[in-house]
């Protein structure tokens, strides 16, 4: 039974969709926000957010620049404190660090130069959390192996971070992110720059990971496209406020209009997401998908 088998959803009062109660056989969330309140500069980002992510569930969150998407993120690894509200990992505090919290930032090309090897890159998410020299066992070295292989990087494994290309970096970085079994996988725009062949790749792996392993998934994104086949609930932020709910509960005129307080126009064609209509200081999120 997947995540979406497992849950029912409704909408509040306050036309927010959420998941409805499911009993006692529901299984614990992997993570919980009550509460939730983020501000900068004065300004409030989002307030009053409860959100509760099951195991094996792909949470993908939207929203234009400065929405508080990455630093939705930073308050999930225990980086940045909420103004209002907290933030649970398997039931505790979320913590800086945690071992069981996985995350893949976005792509960012490593210069030419970097002699660091792609094995290396790995190395440092399996022992690189401990004190002292890292000095790796051949325990370590067997988990960078499986690890490598788990993503389809063992051909350039020995290669310098520099020489390998934008897409092979980031099965890196997933690979790294793996290292601790993590029960969470939190993704911030980890198909930035990458091309499509390579988004979907990337995306792909991120997939099988929670197939597979009952790993929930937070996918911060600026288009929901490449993984919206495996997106079970959109967090959507914008203007202050958010909605939850599925892609076809969120992604809709109506929904998105009464978020925006402006008209809105969700166009699907050949199977992607387009949004148009937002705001003047959103312009570069018209697109989303």
């Amino acid at each position: 039974m997947d995540a979406r088998e497992r849950r029912g959803r409704g909408v509040g009062a306050d036309g927010r969709v959420t998941p409805d109660t499911l009993g006692s056989e529901r299984p614990a969330p992997v993570l919980s926000i009550r509460g939730g309140a983020l501000g900068f500069g004065g300004r409030g980002l989002w307030s009053g957010l409860d959100l509760d992510i099951a195991p094996g569930e792909f949470l993908a969150v939207l929203g234009a620049n400065g929405s508080g998407k990455t630093s939705l993120l930073r308050a999930m690894l225990g980086q940045q404190r909420l103004d209002a509200g907290e933030v649970l990992v398997a039931g505790h505090p979320a913590r800086r660090g945690a071992r069981r919290v996985g995350y893949i930032p976005q792509q960012k090309i490593v210069p030419p130069g970097t002699p660091l090897r792609g094995r290396d890159l790995v190395m440092l998410g399996v022992n690189g959390h401990r004190w002292g020299p890292p000095i790796a066992t051949r325990a370590d070295h067997d988990r960078v192996d499986a690890l490598l292989t788990a993503v389809g990087a063992d051909a350039y494994a020995d290669r310098p971070l520099g020489t390998l290309s934008g897409g092979e970096q980031q099965r890196l970085r997933v690979a790294q992110s793996l290292a601790d079994d993590p029960v969470l996988l939190l993704c911030d725009e980890p198909l930035m720059s990458l091309d499509l062949h390579h988004q979907r790749e990337v995306s792909e792996l991120i997939d099988a990971r929670r197939r597979d392993h009952g790993t929930a998934v937070v996918f911060v994104t600026h288009d929901v496209n490449p993984v919206l086949g495996m997106v079970d609930r959109i967090l959507y932020l914008a203007q202050g406020r958010f909605t939850i709910g599925t892609p076809d509960e969120v992604l809709r005129d109506d929904v998105l209009s009464g978020l925006y307080g402006t008209s809105v126009e969700v166009i699907r064609s050949r199977g992607r997401v387009i949004v148009v209509g937002v705001p003047d200081g959103d312009h570069h999120h018209e697109v989303i998908a």
